[in-house]
């Protein structure tokens, strides 16, 4: 049952966020008038809040709990939209990207930590396909929705956002139960998880396979934010697209995901996670990097349909990596790594990207963006092809 409300609030709050989140560096330029570098920074701001918040989110999830993390999480957020639409001065949108920064790992870090509670390994890759269905769901009316409203107003749409993170934030607070496991010591005891120590951090640094995951998984982040936040305002700063009409573009990904996410997981768990997502990476490869030699709408859009090949291919699985890896009693600190990568890439893609526009020329920004998708896919594909190696190695010296 809870499995399906955190289903239908995702849908929810989806709807209010996508609305806004594909414009926002449309909305930020026209309110601030500042070179897309100084724009993009605010984001680099937004993820050093969020790159705090992710180490001390995951002990604190499995210290105090899911449920209670992800409501404060959805709460902040909602009325971060509020405020965003009032907002009209760097200093404004900065101190705002703080606070949405912050919030943002709690509710992501406690809900991957949550679904691995409540699903057992064998049938969590469904799971998370699954929630990615509704969240795609909501993106696929987000944006359609948001583009309309607004070329119109954009306060309005962030005022839609706001009410579908409150609609998803009130379910979880009064639907919702804490699935925060307990460690047993013995057969007459049990201490709940929350009396652990809080931190233990250093244990996933000395895990060195799963920091190498990190390092190659950060560059298909990067790829993937550029993406995302800077192919609206270069469409219409560069080619004139519109954002009712741009906003079919972050529509084509969602419906591309509930079509066919559940199909292409139902291959992809066939394989090995590895050489799986060392695949996808390629596929972000070469859709962000094709965007250099486009020059409309319908280029765009094959290109976000190109780089959402790979998205199919890459988080389900890499998800289920994750949880499977991850022991029981630090679940929300795997986790908090691993959304981690978000949040840093959102710091550097961007700036980046805004970096290579203004020193360079537009174009470049698809040329950095293509080159980290390629370095993550190679970074994987040498991981898998070591893994086969030792695989066979070890073969050879059992039947020896």
């Amino acid at each position: 049952m809870q499995f399906w409300l955190m289903f239908v609030g995702m849908l929810f709050s989806t709807i209010g966020a996508s609305m806004i989140w594909p414009f926002l560096m449309i909305y930020v330029s026209k309110k601030l008038n500042q070179p897309l570098s100084v724009n993009a920074s605010l984001l680099t701001i937004n993820s050093i809040a969020g790159l705090t918040s992710s180490l001390i989110a995951g002990p604190i999830i499995d210290r105090l709990g899911r449920k209670r993390v992800m409501v404060v999480s959805l709460l902040t957020n909602s009325l971060g939209y509020v405020l965003l639409s009032r907002a009209n001065s760097v200093g404004s949108f900065a101190i705002l990207m703080v606070v949405q920064g912050a919030s943002n790992p709690l509710y992501r870090i406690g809900a991957d930590a949550m679904m691995a509670d409540l699903i057992p390994p064998e049938k969590r890759v469904d799971a998370y396909s699954m929630m990615r269905l509704s969240n795609n769901l909501g993106v696929a009316i987000g944006p359609a929705i948001g583009g309309m409203i607004a070329s119109v107003s954009y306060q309005i749409a962030f005022y839609c956002a706001a009410i579908g993170l409150s609609i998803y934030g009130f379910l979880m607070a009064f639907l919702a139960h804490e699935t925060l496991p307990k460690l047993r010591i013995n057969q007459n005891d049990t201490v709940p998880r929350n009396e652990l120590q809080l931190g233990g951090y250093l244990h996933i640094f000395a895990d060195r396979e799963y920091m190498l995951f990190i390092f190659a998984f950060l560059f298909t982040q990067i790829s993937a934010s550029i993406m995302w936040v800077l192919l609206s305002v270069y469409a219409k700063n560069n080619y004139g697209v519109p954002e009712n009409l741009y906003g079919f573009i972050p529509v084509t990904n969602a419906l591309m995901v509930v079509f066919f996410q559940l199909p292409v997981t139902s291959i992809t768990r066939r394989f090995a996670a590895i050489p799986v997502i060392a695949v996808g990476a390629l596929f972000y490869a070469v859709g962000v990097g094709s965007v250099a030699l486009g020059d409309g709408f319908w280029w765009f859009w094959a290109s976000m349909v190109i780089m959402t090949i790979g998205e199919l291919i890459i988080v389900p699985t890499s998800s289920t990596y994750v949880a499977n890896l991850a022991p029981a009693d630090m679940r929300g600190r795997y986790m908090s790594l691993y959304g981690l990568t978000g949040v840093v890439a959102n710091g550097i893609g961007p700036v980046a990207g805004g970096f290579l526009n203004d020193k360079f020329n537009p174009k470049a920004i698809w040329y950095g963006g293509g080159l980290a998708g390629l370095i993550s896919g190679l970074c994987f594909g040498y991981f898998s092809f070591r893994d086969a190696r030792k695989s066979h190695s070890d073969s050879r010296e059992m039947n020896k």
